[in-house]
């Protein structure tokens, strides 16, 4: 039997939640209102910040109910398995005891999370300022905003079997393959913000530190990129087999290689001063991270360690087979989360990033005037949006959304639902990840390319 405390460990981690969001219906809304224990903070920040806590809360749910402890211990209780209670008469008002084990559990909960977010996406379309009502409803009334997230999960524990866990796997695919090219995005903007403060400080203290500490950890992605590739070449290929591994390794080697060449071009240089092999090494990195998520879903055990080790096996009721998570996922799963708190914590301070992902940079007009409010309003959230939103609230929430449909495949190793209740790995996960591994890194050489194939656009 079900011990107290494990039931209640999903109550506990809502209960916080609604701590959380009492807290911030107070500091949340409008400018300058009540709260003296909050620190003097943007409105528009704090909404990303709650709206991210949504989904955390919905990725935290899902793990509690893919652990092993509860997934086997769920059969056990009555009110959810008809199995479990031995009892000749089934209730209809029952949920499907499938519907909450495993896999399909995070499909159901990253559906509510997706939905709740695709809401959002349309209710905040062409939302220019402050001042649209609109924008009460994204800084505010966040308790109602809860009801209608618990609302929208209670009823997708109720969406019959049938075909959903296998339409709703391929939203996920495409939803996935952008998250991913948005998370290339991230990465790109970090490095050039990183080179772009240490080289500035180079230059105002005329200190060679900060040039070393650049080529440090250049050297560093390179180098781990490098051994990246020695392991893949080891563990997920054979001298006679593997062929499509191969392929796919030596190609983003030679990719990565061709992009890390271009970005120190003279031309490119001379009309991006601040590219440089910094960023080009960032790019590689993760490149490398998704050619490992990519390799880590070929179905074929010759060639992918991890179909023989990926953790737990725990046979359900039912028969079907839940596969923990192996190395893969949980370094994605990491990944997810910094670059979904780096979407909610800032904007870019590079203006082809801020045009791809809908930001603004804060104006030095408009900057004086916030620190006046944050004067003003010691302790307390200030509207910084009265004279335009410093980001597009209908493309953060599409992003949310992505991120709903990226964690879904993450948490359950992109293993697709097959026919006889068992997740299966399959080489869509295997295309996919490398299309957008090879999309990231166009979209990187079109950032280094593009001011010189169009001159006469301002790409500073």
């Amino acid at each position: 039997m079900p011990t107290p405390g494990m039931l209640w460990l999903p109550l506990r981690g809502a209960g916080i939640l609604v701590l959380i969001l009492q807290a911030s219906c107070l500091c949340g809304s409008a400018p300058c209102i009540l709260c003296g224990c909050c620190p003097s903070s943007r409105n528009s920040t704090i909404s990303r910040l709650i709206f991210t806590a949504f989904l955390f809360l919905g990725v935290l749910v899902s793990i509690i109910m893919l652990s092993p402890g509860v997934e086997s211990q769920l059969h056990n209780l009555p009110w959810v398995c008809d199995e479990g209670a031995r009892s000749p008469v089934v209730l209809r008002s029952h949920i499907d005891c499938g519907s909450l084990l495993g896999h399909r559990a995070v499909y159901r909960m990253c559906f509510a999370t997706a939905a709740f977010f695709f809401l959002f996406t349309l209710l905040m379309t062409c939302v220019h300022s402050s001042r649209d009502p609109r924008a009460a409803i994204q800084n505010g009334f966040w308790f109602f905003k809860f009801l209608v997230f618990i609302g929208i999960t209670v009823g997708a524990f109720y969406i019959p079997n049938g075909s959903f866990t296998n339409i709703w796997f391929y939203f996920g695919v495409v939803g996935s393959f952008l998250f991913i090219l948005i998370q290339l995005v991230l990465v790109i903007d970090f490095a050039h913000s990183w080179n772009q403060r240490w080289l500035g400080r180079a230059e105002e203290r005329d200190s060679r530190a900060w040039y070393a500490g650049l080529s440090f950890f250049t050297l560093l992605f390179y180098s781990l990129s490098i051994a990246a590739v020695t392991l893949f070449y080891i563990y997920y290929t054979q001298p006679s087999t593997c062929y499509e591994g191969k392929v796919f390794i030596s190609l983003n080697l030679i990719l990565c290689f061709c992009v890390s060449i271009i970005a120190v071009l003279p031309k490119v240089q001379e009309a991006q001063p601040n590219s440089g092999l910094l960023q080009a090494s960032a790019v590689t990195l993760y490149t490398m991270f998704v050619t490992w998520l990519a390799l880590s879903n070929v179905p074929d055990q010759k060639c992918n360690p991890h179909l023989l080790t990926n953790g737990t096996v725990l046979a359900g009721a039912e028969g079907y087979v839940t596969q923990w998570w192996d190395a893969p996922s949980i370094v994605g799963l990491i990944v997810f989360i910094l670059c979904t708190l780096f979407i909610s914590l800032r904007s870019s301070d590079h203006q082809q990033v801020n045009s791809l992902m809908r930001t603004e940079e804060c104006p030095p007009v408009l900057e004086a005037t916030q620190q006046q409010q944050v004067v003003a309003c010691e302790g307390r959230a200030f509207d910084n949006e009265q004279d335009g939103v410093t980001y597009s609230y209908s493309f953060f929430h599409f992003c949310l959304l992505l991120a709903s449909l990226h964690v879904m495949m993450t948490l359950t190793n992109w293993y697709r639902p097959g026919e006889t209740q068992k997740m299966t790995s399959t080489w869509i996960a295997v295309w996919v990840k490398i299309c957008a591994s090879w999309a990231g890194l166009l979209l990187y050489l079109w950032t280094l390319v593009a001011p010189l194939l169009l001159p006469n656009r301002d790409f500073s």
